[in-house]
């Protein structure tokens, strides 16, 4: 009996021994990174070369082939609405990211098979749903791990930037920010809160509407917050003023958020609607 468990326990030693998983890191990490542009979504799913001593464009990146962009699996990038690039419109959806590079310009393809390992075996020009040419741009400093960023945002557009060794890649992409946020206030004005006013009139300031439908709103969000309106909702009416070029009343509804903000403890709000006051007071 003594030997069946010494037995038993060694096969169970053995078993558990061949089941366990030898894990290393991986030469190219994995990355995703999430943005929002304006109300777009956009993910990017990528892995991570390091250059490691090696140099890349010209020798590792061969200039005027094909190349996966990254390494691995597809790098694979997602936009939650259709946007426009180059002019050219690419539908929502997820895109496995392709390039050519070459020395004076580079060719970037989003193409809508992404369940390759790098390259697609046999290459299908009519799965490109979309190709720009880019220029690439010389970096002042050495860029070691391959990376893939969505920067330099604005409410109607952003950058997917390629970068890597002393190379990046910059592709601008417009997002349909106006088209959804009027489609939005549309829906909304049917019966609006004092918040939908207020995002309403904020958006209105912000993208350079027509200021006077603005200060309508946030006149009305004001009358519908009651005698304490929120000291975020004077302040907002103080800059479509002074935006309008009414400085005098801008500054007498920034003193009316000054107190509201006092009276909330809000440092931030206090400081902003001082310094307000007196830049709008000096001209």
């Amino acid at each position: 009996m003594k030997k069946l468990f010494i037995a038993a326990t060694f096969v169970l030693a053995f078993m558990v021994n061949v089941s366990a998983q030898i894990v290393t890191p991986q030469a190219s990490p994995k990355a995703v990174i999430e943005q929002t542009v304006g109300l777009t979504d956009v993910k990017v799913d990528y892995s991570r070369p390091s250059a490691r001593g090696r140099s890349v464009y010209g020798e590792l990146v061969p200039f005027g082939r094909m190349w996966r962009t990254g390494a691995n699996a597809n790098t694979i990038v997602s936009f939650s609405n259709d946007v426009v690039i180059g002019g050219k419109t690419l539908p929502a959806g997820h895109y496995a990211l392709y390039t050519q590079p070459k020395a004076d310009s580079w060719d970037v393809i989003f193409y809508n098979d992404t369940n390759n390992w790098g390259l697609p075996e046999k290459y299908d020009d009519k799965k490109e749903v979309l190709r720009t040419s880019v220029k690439p741009e010389f970096l002042n400093r050495n860029v070691e791990t391959f990376t893939i960023g969505v920067n330099n945002l604005d409410n109607d557009f952003g950058f997917l930037e390629i970068a890597w060794e002393k190379t990046m890649v910059a592709v601008k992409f417009e997002v349909p920010t106006k088209a959804t946020a009027m489609k939005s206030i549309e829906t909304a004005m049917s019966g609006p809160s004092a918040n939908d006013l207020f995002s309403a009139a904020q958006y209105y300031y912000q993208s350079n509407g027509d200021q006077a439908k603005a200060l309508g709103w946030i006149n009305q969000s004001i009358a519908k917050s009651g005698v304490d309106a929120p000291f975020y909702i004077l302040r907002q009416k103080s800059l479509i003023q002074a935006k309008m070029g009414d400085k005098k009343g801008a500054i007498e509804t920034a003193k009316l958020s000054l107190a509201s903000a006092e009276k909330a403890n809000n440092s931030d709000y206090v400081k902003m609607n001082k310094d307000s006051i007196q830049e709008w007071g000096r001209k």
